[in-house]
């Protein structure tokens, strides 16, 4: 069943626990703007507008080098931002269409997705090297790193499965099936589970990080999108793009307890640093919903540009 009903925007003061980092920045690309909206998550505002040729859409975050890497489908590669200066750097050539993008936990190589060639493209990011093209499945989408920086986790769109590259060796460990059409991914912050938005199926397949083995599968909205953790990893957010709505699991028991109304259309989520407020950018709506994961109510609406996208993970510490 469809929900379809916006909330008021709540007053954001007072709502954010007190440990939040004044320098968090939200990157949110505007897919039909060329543009990638920067909020200031302590004011709560957008702060910058940088212009991002080539329908920018993924968003990637290297915290050790304070830079953020925005994939360009439709110009064939990836700029890169300076995440406290807010200004554009440069842009690397990939080729095909670019769309899901992620960096390593140490900040030293960026993974590009390329849709149509069904490979994944390693770049070191000292100078942007290429280091090497590694084929996986069909059209390759939504990727993350282990946190022990040992595991790179590709979502292979029309394969309906998930590979696993050995890092240290740049090679395949590793593929296996989950839902239909699988699309936004993530890992919990022990590296032990691995979660997958299946869009065509309406459900989140969870895999053990380490072996892929199936463990869970759980029922949620209409063409789920992407995937956040919470509160200790207790909580998974999904985002419904069909139902205009976040559906809300408790990770130890793999059960739907809530379903959150936000904007039209939401895509890209990610959580805040504080680890309670989750951001989700409402792409028909052109602005991103702040989700509080305790109270399990929208606290804000902030606006964007348009055709907000979002996808990965978007909020640099």
């Amino acid at each position: 069943m469809r929900i379809r009903y916006s909330l008021l925007a709540f007053s954001l003061l007072g709502a954010f626990a007190s440990g939040v980092s004044a320098d968090s920045r939200a990157f949110i690309t505007n897919q039909l703007d060329n543009s990638v909206s920067v909020i200031d998550t302590k004011s709560q505002q957008v702060v910058e507008t940088i212009k991002v040729e080539g329908k920018p859409a993924g968003v990637a975050l290297n915290q050790p080098k304070k830079q953020v890497y925005i994939s360009t489908p439709e110009g064939g590669g990836f700029a890169v931002l300076d995440s406290e200066k807010l200004t554009k750097l440069t842009k690397v050539k990939v080729g095909g269409a670019s769309l899901g993008i992620t960096a390593d936990r140490k900040g030293e190589q960026v993974f590009v997705a390329d849709w149509y060639e069904n490979s994944v493209t390693v770049f070191d990011t000292k100078n942007f090297a290429k280091i090497k093209t590694l084929t996986v499945g069909k059209s390759p989408s939504g990727m993350t790193v282990s946190p022990d920086n040992r595991w790179l986790y590709v979502a292979n769109r029309i394969d309906d499965s998930i590979s696993q590259i050995d890092l240290s060796k740049l090679t395949i460990r590793n593929t296996t099936k989950v839902g239909a059409h699988p699309f936004g991914i993530a890992v919990d912050s022990q590296g032990k589970r691995l979660y997958s938005a299946n869009v065509e199926s309406d459900n989140v397949t969870v895999l053990d990080a380490r072996s892929l083995k199936r463990l869970a599968t759980i029922k949620v909205g209409a063409r789920p999108y992407a995937v956040a953790l919470a509160l200790n990893d207790s909580l998974l957010f999904v985002t419904n793009q069909d139902d205009s709505t976040v559906s809300v699991v408790d990770t130890t028991t793999y059960k739907q307890i809530d379903v959150v109304a936000v904007g039209d259309k939401p895509e890209g989520i990610s959580t805040h640093p504080d680890d309670q407020n989750v951001y989700v950018a409402n792409w028909f709506d052109n602005n991103v919903s702040v989700i509080d994961a305790k109270t399990l109510k929208v606290v804000n609406t902030i606006k964007t540009g348009e055709g907000s996208r979002a996808f990965g993970e978007f909020i640099a510490r």
